[in-house]
């Protein structure tokens, strides 16, 4: 079932599972909570599980008049939080969801019991194509005009190792906020938005973070760069790398059980030891 909060008069989706300390899950700019489908319920086995469709997203209100800065889906994931009456959280967050995450991390750092990095973005190392391509004013226009849905089928097709789940019912959730003008201006304001100074405001901050720090990466990733995930594991104190040969960008797709099962055993026994 749908819930939704008010965030400065803007409704935010958002689904529960499960029952104990909370997990939330934050997806990226080319998907919404429906990502996280095949991981949840292995999840809410031992946690509740919380999954957002961040603004302009999925089945979130879509406003064209606010910023979807990553520093700003952080401030109103902050509002979320507090408006749940939650007082910390376990962050799951891929690709720019692991970004807003690390601005999370350094803003509200109390709020968190530990942050996993799920394909993040990071640095400067973004964005990649084609999420840079829809700033480009004739691509916006073809793209309101008409939505190539083949084109689209590509682009998921290279964030996924295992080809054959490319299915017709796996684009259909992808297609989903596409499917409309108001989905499709959304997702490009939300590429206009885009900033990397954002996370490059914060490489320092992320040198002192205290709090456990889990990276994953599915290694045969199309659109972002191994860099990225050994960089934030040399520069983030006490950190875990975890990497995967037979995933890609969408590694909720390609593995989800063994996403799952290091996601368990990071928030079950490395965060106990650390506290």
């Amino acid at each position: 079932m749908i819930e939704y909060a008010d965030i400065s008069g803007h409704r935010m989706a958002y689904h529960r599972q499960g029952s104990g300390p909370v997990v939330l899950l934050v997806h990226g700019i080319t998907t919404y909570s429906f990502i996280w489908r095949n991981i949840i319920p292995l999840l809410a086995k031992d946690h509740e599980v919380i999954s957002v469709d961040l603004l302009g997203c999925g089945m979130s209100d879509k406003p064209l008049d606010i910023s979807y800065a990553i520093k700003d889906h952080a401030a109103y994931l902050k509002s979320f939080v507090d408006q749940l009456g939650i007082d910390s959280v376990h962050w799951i967050g891929h690709d720019l969801g692991g970004g807003i995450g690390q601005v999370f991390a350094v803003r509200y750092g109390q709020m968190l019991k530990s942050l996993t990095l799920i394909n993040s973005v990071a640095y400067d190392f973004w964005p990649v194509q084609p999420i840079s391509a829809m700033r480009t004013p004739i691509i916006r226009q073809l793209m309101m005009s008409t939505f190539d849905l083949g084109a689209f089928r590509m682009v998921v097709r290279h964030g996924i190792y295992h080809k054959e789940r490319v299915t017709d019912l796996l684009m259909g959730l992808f297609n989903v906020p596409m499917q409309t003008s108001e989905g499709r201006k959304a997702f490009l304001h939300f590429a206009r938005c885009l900033d990397n100074r954002d996370l490059m405001e914060i490489e320092a901050d992320l040198r002192l973070l205290n709090l456990p720090v889990l990276i994953l990466r599915g290694d045969n990733d199309f659109y972002l760069s191994a860099e990225i995930a050994e960089k934030l594991h040399r520069e983030i104190p006490n950190s875990r790398l975890q990497r995967i040969v037979s995933a890609g960008h969408f590694i909720q797709e390609d593995e989800p059980e063994w996403l799952a099962k290091h996601i368990l055993s990071f928030v079950n026994d490395e965060v106990v030891q650390h506290v």
